[in-house]
């Protein structure tokens, strides 16, 4: 009489680890390829916009005009505050979605949310120092010119290796795909005219 064998049963597919946001920030300083990897094809809007919100009021409070305008009028000075950090989240996205762009037509296959997401949180996450640097320091002294050349090498950098994972391209075209946003960015913001 013919034994017959039941098939195994089929073990659930295991559910990727939730990915926390002080994880994926400070994780990319300490263990950037092992939190892309972790974070590949996961959209993370959320801390995205946090980050976009937190480093652009940073970033005010670090411009002298800020405090001129907080002595006269703390109220018009918070409401300036508030719309610098919406405009530096907008602006953030943006750059986020021309490089996903870029890569796309370079012959990526990516996804739009977690490119995009992902760029932000690495653009604000690497230049965290600099901002907190620059909060209390002259924007011209050598301690902040010296962590913006650190952070703009370092989150160039991972910007490629965010570009060449999401979008399965060789460096070269993943170097293409950020390179002129981030000099932009980095000329804009980290070396602003008139910082020297």
């Amino acid at each position: 009489m013919p034994v017959t064998t039941s098939p195994p049963p089929s073990t659930p597919a295991a559910t990727p680890r939730r990915l926390l946001w002080h994880r994926l920030i400070f994780g990319l300083w300490y263990r950037p390829v092992e939190v892309l990897d972790e974070s590949r094809d996961r959209s993370v809007w959320g801390a995205a916009a946090f980050l976009s919100l937190l480093c652009g009021a940073m970033g005010t409070l670090a411009v002298d005009s800020f405090w001129g305008q907080w002595g006269v009028s703390p109220v018009l000075a918070l409401e300036a505050l508030a719309i610098g950090s919406v405009v530096m989240m907008l602006a953030s996205f943006l750059l986020g979605a021309a490089t996903h762009a870029i890569a796309r037509r370079l012959g990526g296959n990516g996804r739009f949310g977690p490119t995009t997401s992902l760029f932000v949180v690495l653009f604000w996450a690497s230049d965290l120092p600099r901002l907190a640097l620059d909060t209390w320091l002259p924007a011209g002294s050598v301690p902040v010119r010296a962590a913006a050349s650190v952070t703009a090498a370092f989150g160039s950098a991972l910007a490629v290796l965010l570009i060449r994972g999401q979008h399965h391209l060789p460096t070269r075209k993943a170097v293409a795909a950020v390179s002129i946003q981030m000099l932009a960015a980095v000329a804009l913001l980290k070396f602003p005219p008139g910082s020297g």
